[in-house]
């Protein structure tokens, strides 16, 4: 079950445990960022809001992002995210590609994509222009950020946050999918700091399991980081 919460007149975020997705309108159509995990009517959730041309965009393909991805016949993607969308979870469907910097306009309402490969290869953020907010899927969060198994990289992580934090000065709040919301821009070196400071070797994990795989915890403060036992060895 979601809880529906009005950002603004043309902006909504559904709220699950854990995790959460948004509606953005326009003047000339909608789109849903996610579809929830639990949730498998996001379409008929929006359409309680509007009644505009309603796209689905998913700012990655693990499992808490597409729930209700089977009501719609296509949705925005980044096509790196292919290798998990069709091969790890399953899932079918057509995948319209969105790249790096493309814009979708929804009506007076500009959206680029920023591309944010490392917490899978594909994840993207959305930078609503207008409205100077950045929808940051899972990468900038001060929740639990899962960095282990496949796909996952750390060193990819901290380039694309290096070049989110070039980019901060373009929105003034961010939107995660997990954790609090909004958070501000300065979060990102933050996350920086502690991605970097992981790597280092220099401080020290919790182990727990995740859905049956053992994985190290790293509480930086600002966030909790989730990786591999064996990260250290990879590099």
């Amino acid at each position: 079950m979601s809880e529906r919460k009005q950002i603004d007149s043309q902006t909504w975020s559904f709220e699950e445990e854990g995790v959460r997705f948004f509606l953005l309108t326009g003047t000339e159509r909608a789109l849903l960022i996610d579809s929830g995990m639990q949730t498998h009517n996001a379409r008929e959730l929006a359409r309680e809001v509007t009644d505009l041309p309603l796209s689905l965009l998913n700012t990655h393909a693990d499992p808490d992002h597409i729930g209700s991805n089977r009501e719609f016949d296509e949705f925005y993607m980044h096509p790196s995210e292919c290798v998990n969308f069709y091969g790890k979870q399953k899932r079918s469907g057509k995948i319209v590609p969105v790249w790096d910097r493309e814009v979708i306009d929804l009506g007076d309402r500009i959206l680029r994509v920023i591309a944010m490969p490392g917490h899978t290869p594909g994840s993207i953020a959305l930078l609503d222009e207008r409205n100077r907010r950045l929808f940051s899927g899972d990468p900038v969060q001060d929740g639990r950020i899962f960095m282990f198994g496949e796909g996952r990289e750390m060193h990819a992580y901290i380039h694309s946050m290096e070049r989110l934090r070039n980019l901060s000065d373009s929105f003034d709040e961010i939107y995660p999918s997990h954790g609090s919301c909004p958070i501000r821009p300065a979060v990102i070196s933050q996350l920086i700091d502690a991605a970097e400071e992981i790597l280092s070797g220099d401080v020290c994990g919790v182990e727990e399991e995740m859905f049956g795989q053992p994985v190290c915890a790293y509480d930086m403060g600002v966030a909790v980081f989730l990786c591999d036992r064996e990260i250290f060895k990879r590099y």
